[in-house]
């Protein structure tokens, strides 16, 4: 089985919904009011309720996951720069751009909006990409 190599990319897109959001917040615990409180996050700095950071983080892990090996996170560095919202749907992409050795790699993540092109996380994962049974 071929490994992620420099110039292979790959992308998932998802539509984010309120359900999706709800079930986020079971699953992990987090039930920060900002993403679970219409009428609170209505007041607060959103202006509504948005999807918690690390969702859509999770889309840029389902994109690395589609590169060629099997791929093992080592370091992720994320910059959120803007919300994401009900009914947003999120593409994440990503790119390797620089062999480290010792089948590590460097790639270059992002997620946006498709509507409207916005970026919403910026930012760069190392992984390790092996052969399928190393």
């Amino acid at each position: 089985m071929p490994v992620a190599a420099a110039g292979d990319d790959a992308e998932v897109a998802r539509e984010v919904t309120r359900e999706t959001i709800d079930r986020y917040a079971d699953l992990t615990g987090d039930e920060n009011r900002l993403h679970t409180d219409e009428a609170y996050a209505a007041e607060g700095f959103f202006g509504g309720v948005v999807a918690h950071g690390m969702l859509g983080a999770g889309l840029i892990s389902a994109a690395l996951a589609a590169l060629p090996g099997d791929i093992v996170y080592l370091s992720q560095d994320l910059d959120f720069e803007a919300p994401v919202r009900p009914g947003d749907t999120v593409r994440a992409t990503v790119e390797v751009v620089e062999e480290l050795g010792d089948d590590r790699v460097r790639v270059e993540t992002v997620a946006e909006v498709v509507d409207d092109a916005t970026t919403v996380i910026d930012g760069e994962a190392v992984v390790l990409s092996v052969p399928h049974g190393e």
